[in-house]
């Protein structure tokens, strides 16, 4: 199972009558059981370059070519959930036929479990995004792509909810693709970075990860984030 990407370029016209270019010569690679991070500045393109690849914008140049079948999944930057349904419900919604069991565990590992029966309304920030998450693993996906999931978070939630993430990308085979601003969730998510330029968004440098996530500790993290400083990465 592979994600191969090939945007040429991809631009459009605002209500004023001018063209802008969004994205522009962005290609890359992800096999099954891959963590691939994107990382760019604000507004260069990334949200875009994600619509494209999960199928919801087919006007661009270029061609993406996704596992045939592949059942996809997305957390929003928003958690996006219906306020008239309970956290259990909104789930369910995505994953209709979903094992008791299954869904159970999702909840213990998101910490979910007391707030079943709540609505989004009841719910920090910081639940509701572990609630959209929770969602996008109920599907049981085969490529899954998370929009910054961790944005507006502290740093403590943002740590433990990153665990949490790596836990369940752990659980099951699939291709996943993560959007960050943070070097530090990229260094410790990621197998495969992906660093975009300012707009037009150009792919500057891929760089692997050799070391597996569940090896990574503090002293290999500040390493490899010493490594992509020296690329100079950090102010692409």
């Amino acid at each position: 199972m592979r994600l191969e990407v090939d945007i040429i370029s991809k631009s459009f016209t605002s209500a004023a009558g001018k063209r802008h270019e969004v994205l522009a010569a962005i290609e890359f690679v992800l096999d099954s059981g891959e963590v691939g991070v994107v990382v760019g500045p604000s507004g260069c393109g990334k949200s875009t370059m994600l619509r494209i690849l999960a199928g919801l914008d087919h006007d661009f140049a270029g061609h993406i070519s996704r596992p045939e079948g592949a059942r996809l999944a997305m957390v929003f930057q928003e958690p996006r959930l219906l306020p008239w349904r309970s956290v259990e419900q909104n789930v369910r919604l995505a994953a209709p036929e979903i094992e008791a069991a299954k869904l159970d565990a999702i909840f213990a590992v998101l910490e979910l479990s007391a707030h079943r029966e709540h609505y989004p309304g009841e719910l920090s920030l910081g639940l509701a995004r572990r609630v959209a998450i929770a969602r996008a693993f109920a599907v049981e996906p085969d490529f899954l792509i998370l929009d910054e999931p961790l944005a507006s978070l502290d740093d403590a939630l943002a740590a433990r909810l990153r665990e949490e993430i790596a836990s369940l990308v752990g659980s099951r085979p699939m291709i996943t693709l993560l959007v960050t601003h943070s070097l530090d969730d990229a260094a410790r998510l990621g197998d495969r970075l992906f660093f975009l330029s300012s707009r037009p968004a150009r792919l500057l440098h891929t760089v692997p990860i050799e070391t597996p996530r569940a090896a990574r500790t503090d002293e290999v993290i500040m390493a490899i984030k010493a490594d992509l400083a020296r690329l100079n990465v950090a102010g692409s």
